[in-house]
């Protein structure tokens, strides 16, 4: 079940791969998340060491939930993947030139996970590429639909 996603990481970068990885939240994280206060459309992961860490991910904390602890709605966290994903990745960003963007954000088994994925950057000719082909589809669908009826 999602419950955010990030559509302009689909406007801005071609996804290669994806990969699920788990977040290490505070009490009151997972509370504003369940609340649907989050926001991933700004975020962008950074590999520090061996490590992957979400930055600019917003998380507006509940009045009620929050009373004795002081929140940071944009504090950095971190995300846990098996070591051998981390390898791939650290390799494919470090030689290949892809980045690692947050695509959303969803429950699984009752825990928050986020869905990274591998992308490469679009230039400007291709997102308009990719806009034609989605009003063509759009329009093949209701002339499609026309003829039925």
């Amino acid at each position: 079940m999602s419950i955010i996603d990030n559509r302009k990481a689909f406007h801005d970068y071609f996804i290669e791969e994806r990969f699920e990885a788990g977040l290490v939240l505070e009490g009151w994280e997972v509370k504003a998340i369940r609340a649907g206060r989050a926001q991933i459309k700004e975020a962008y992961i950074l590999i520090r060491g061996a490590e992957l860490f979400v930055i600019g991910m917003h998380i507006s904390p509940l009045l009620a939930a929050s009373t004795h602890v002081k929140p940071d709605p944009t504090r950095t966290r971190k995300l846990m993947l098996h070591m051998h994903q981390i390898e791939t990745l650290i390799g494919k960003v470090e030689r290949a030139g892809f980045t690692l963007v947050p695509l959303d954000l969803h429950y699984t088994k009752g825990r928050v996970k986020m869905e990274i994925g591998l992308a490469k950057g679009k230039k400007q000719f291709d997102k308009r590429e990719t806009e034609k082909q989605r009003d063509w589809d759009r329009e093949k669908q209701r002339l499609m639909r026309a003829k039925v009826r």
